[in-house]
């Protein structure tokens, strides 16, 4: 999931990757709603409030909006900056690294939320933005790998996409298009996770409260592990062959 780049990455990956992710961003989108009555995983509801409060003259709010859409923006930008200096040093950890602060981010949610938060409005705000930031961070770092196939935490262009492919469907010579079937199932893994993140999230979220961030951090702690996990086998087995081989031609 995390240790190829661009064109080398399977379907496989990427649905994988799209999957775990997008179950953490509907986790996160949906207890923000319910918690701070704000969608935390796109911004393009805020880019409306933005114009509303410019068009009322709340320049106040509207700062804030603005903000929260910056802290998205950067999100992205801190991933993909990440990705494009460090990813010839270390695929693995160029990768891995946006989502390790995105964990950071969603942590720092949680503890607060769970210990601290007196339901201020500026507590609400900044809280708000440390979630905007994170899922800026997750974005950029799935369509930055996939070479943009892969978009996890907002659904609006993938629901386009999938309206799309649909009416390819109603042509017979497009059914077999081995190109179409994988954007298939990678689209609707990614819908499917969105879907059953935001809902298990919500059922959750009335027994543990803040807690719940914990369990998205739980998730993208998979992704990173699974990864590494799965460096540290191949590479004990290529030490294993090259001993292997050394043995073989000693014995010859």
């Amino acid at each position: 999931m995390l240790r190829k780049f661009n064109n080398s990455r399977t379907v496989k990956d990427n649905m994988q990757l799209g999957a775990l992710t997008a179950f953490s961003a509907g986790m996160v989108n949906v207890v923000s709603v319910i918690i701070f009555f704000a969608f935390t995983s796109n911004v393009t509801g805020h880019y409306a409030v933005l114009a509303e409060e410019v068009a009322k003259g709340n320049w106040n709010q509207a700062f804030v909006v603005l903000t929260w859409i910056f802290l998205f923006f950067i999100g992205g930008f801190v991933s993909n900056f990440i990705i494009i200096n460090f990813n010839d040093k270390n695929t693995y950890m160029a990768h891995a690294t946006p989502l390790i602060l995105e964990m950071i981010c969603l942590f720092s949610v949680g503890t607060y939320g769970a210990f601290y938060y007196t339901e201020t409005l500026w507590e609400t705000e900044i809280m708000v933005g440390f979630m905007l930031f994170a899922m800026g961070l997750q974005n950029g770092l799935t369509a930055s790998i996939s070479s943009f196939s892969i978009k996890t935490t907002h659904l609006t262009g993938l629901t386009t996409d999938l309206g799309v492919l649909a009416s390819l469907y109603t042509k017979k010579k497009y059914r077999k298009n081995k190109a179409l079937i994988a954007k298939r199932k990678v689209l609707l893994s990614i819908v499917s996770a969105y879907l059953l993140g935001g809902i298990f999230a919500g059922m959750v979220y009335l027994k543990i409260q803040f807690f719940v961030f914990y369990v998205a951090c739980l998730v993208i702690g998979v992704i990173i592990g699974y990864e590494y996990y799965k460096l540290k086998i191949n590479k004990l087995i290529r030490y294993k062959r090259q001993r292997f081989s050394k043995l073989k031609k000693i014995a010859a």
